[in-house]
């Protein structure tokens, strides 16, 4: 299962503490969460919602929030800790790099690092960071029910310098896999760009379905 090699991974980073939040799974996902996570809380679901109630409970200066299909390198969490630790700096996220050998998602993975970099546009599966004082002083992440990823990190430039890593996250290509690499593309660009655009998110969440 995805979440127990998620789960491995980051506890061999040795973190402060693993919190995670699930949002009405009807699977095992609660019970395989106990016997790795710090904590395990249970809310509505919803991805802003979810990650809201983790930082709540989280006891840590930095917060970093992880997608359960995503992971970490050691060098990716030593780096972050060292440029987060001690400058003033608010946050930041990772380069993407989309676990597959298809040429067509490692570019995809090289295009959105680029987006990342030169647009200020960052999606969740990058591995959103921020420091814990500053997210209480945003009021956390925005109760939309898509693009909460985007909105936080525009939101994040506005409270001081936010870096983006060169080392990597690496996120499941499950979806790409699923629902194709062409149609899954250029649905995200299109909801992404309509978001900016000020449309919606309740409507655009209609064109993106849950995958588990």
């Amino acid at each position: 299962m995805i979440l127990k090699d998620s789960l491995r991974a980051i506890s061999d980073l040795n973190p402060h503490e693993i919190i995670v939040v699930d949002g009405g799974s009807t699977d095992a996902t609660i019970l395989i969460a106990q016997t790795m996570a710090s904590q395990v809380i249970k809310c509505k679901p919803g991805r802003a919602r979810q990650m809201n109630a983790g930082a709540k409970k989280a006891t840590g200066s930095l917060l970093l929030f992880m997608h359960a299909d995503s992971k970490l390198t050691k060098k990716s969490f030593v780096r972050m800790k060292k440029r987060m630790t001690p400058t003033e700096t608010a946050g930041g996220a990772f380069s993407l790099q989309i676990e597959s050998e298809k040429t067509s998602l490692k570019v995809i993975s090289l295009l959105a690092t680029w987006r990342a970099k030169y647009l200020n546009i960052v999606y969740g599966d990058q591995a959103i960071f921020v420091r814990n004082d500053i997210f209480q002083k945003m009021g956390g992440f925005s109760p939309l029910p898509i693009c909460e990823d985007l909105d936080f990190f525009r939101r994040l430039g506005q409270q001081g310098e936010i870096i983006l890593l060169k080392e990597k996250t690496h996120t499941s290509a499950r979806r790409w896999k699923k629902e194709g690499i062409l149609y899954t593309t250029l649905r995200n660009i299109t909801i992404g760009s309509l978001f900016l655009l000020g449309f919606s998110p309740q409507t655009l969440s209609k064109w993106y379905s849950a995958i588990r």
